[in-house]
Parts: structure tokens; C-alpha cells; sequence
């Protein structure tokens, strides 16, 4: 299964940088080894963010994040992982779960020819199978 990691940036929050513990390098030629990793990158800070919305039929365009706040998505990747625990075991290891945090998000393939309530009734039946 697919899970993006975005690593949020906290600087209010969490340990020092310390280089020699923190290098992002490593963690990502350990992972790339293991064959979990799909890709990845850094991205800009908030101040480079542009926030587009639609309202109305009219399009709102807006410099920076929607949200004030000290904490902010540094990064991505996208991982693929037989489970959940693995998820945890990568990103644990990575270096910003030490001074900010890893949130990570199962991806949800989508059929763009299927309707919604199609699918969640779909999944739903698939589990009940699956339980029993």
C-alpha cells in the first residue's frame, strides 16, 4: 500500500537539530535500499505557498498558507509498505519525527468512472467479507 508521509516542520516543538544524527541522506538511502521508497521532496516554506479556492464560480487566489500557524509541511514522500507498522517503523526513523512529526496517510486509489457511494458501499461489503 501507498502512504505520502508529509513531514511538518515545528520549530516551537520537538528536539535540536543535531547534523550528525539528523541526516536526511541517510534515511532516505536506507529506505530507497529497503525498495519503500517511491519518491520525495522538499518544499518551499509558507511564505512561498499560494492558496487557490473557488467560490461562487470565481477563483481566489491568496499569497501563503490558508492557516496562520508555527507548524508547517517542510516535505513529502510516498512510501510503499505491506502495513501500517512498516509505515510507522520509516518515518519513525526520519530525521523530522524528531523535531517536528511525520504525518502519514494511506493513499485512497480513485476510479473516476465509479460514484462514491458506489465505492463506499463496495469497500463496505469487501470488509464484511473479509471479517467473516
Amino acid at each position: 500500500m501507498e502512504y505520502l508521509m508529509l513531514v511538518m516542520s515545528n520549530p516551537a516543538d520537538g528536539e535540536p537539530f543535531v547534523p550528525e544524527d539528523d541526516n536526511i541522506g541517510d534515511w532516505v538511502d536506507e529506505v530507497e535500499a529497503r525498495g519503500a521508497r517511491i519518491r520525495g521532496e522538499r518544499l518551499r516554506p509558507p511564505a512561498d505557498a499560494t492558496t487557490v479556492r473557488r467560490r461562487a464560480g470565481e477563483v481566489l487566489v491568496t499569497d501563503g498558507p490558508f492557516a496562520e500557524s508555527k507548524e508547517w509541511i517542510a516535505g513529502y514522500d510516498i512510501i510503499e509498505c505491506e502495513s501500517l507498522d512498516e509505515a510507522i517503523e520509516i518515518a519513525s526513523k526520519h530525521p523530522m519525527a524528531r523535531f517536528g512529526h511525520i504525518e502519514l496517510r494511506p493513499a485512497w486509489p480513485i476510479d473516476a468512472h465509479e460514484s462514491p457511494r458506489e465505492r463506499y458501499e463496495r469497500e463496505l461489503l469487501e470488509e464484511t467479507t473479509a471479517a467473516g
